[in-house]
């Protein structure tokens, strides 16, 4: 059985479970020197509240201080409460520099001196 609830008791039920979302989210989104919470991520995307910026390009993604990835986004849709974009590209960022050589297989971990 389904329940059918009024446009203002939907819309109170939508509010409270965006608030909820925004409170216990880690996640944030970095475009143009300005850090908005993202209420939820998936595989393609991610979603932010309502009356969040129209965003479409470079934006880099957060989880509390940990720089996660660096992504072009757009917009895609709105709904209960919630903005939709998403990821045309996400670059994971690493923590090292990129190598621009190979490293063989069987490389050593380090050098052990001889201190005799």
């Amino acid at each position: 059985m389904e329940a059918v609830f009024s446009k203002e008791i939907q819309s109170g039920l939508d509010q409270a479970r965006v608030a909820s979302m925004k409170k216990s989210s880690r996640l944030r989104v970095c475009a143009d020197g300005k850090k908005q919470t993202v209420l939820r991520m998936w595989k393609t995307g991610f979603a932010m509240e309502a009356d969040a910026p129209d965003m479409r390009g470079m934006v880099d993604l957060y989880d509390g201080s940990i720089h996660l990835f660096r992504c072009l986004v757009v917009t895609t849709a709105e709904e209960s409460g919630e903005r939709h974009y998403e990821f045309k590209r996400a670059t994971a960022v690493r923590g090292t520099p990129a190598l621009d050589f190979e490293t063989p297989e069987h490389a050593p971990a380090g050098l052990i001196e001889d201190a005799r």
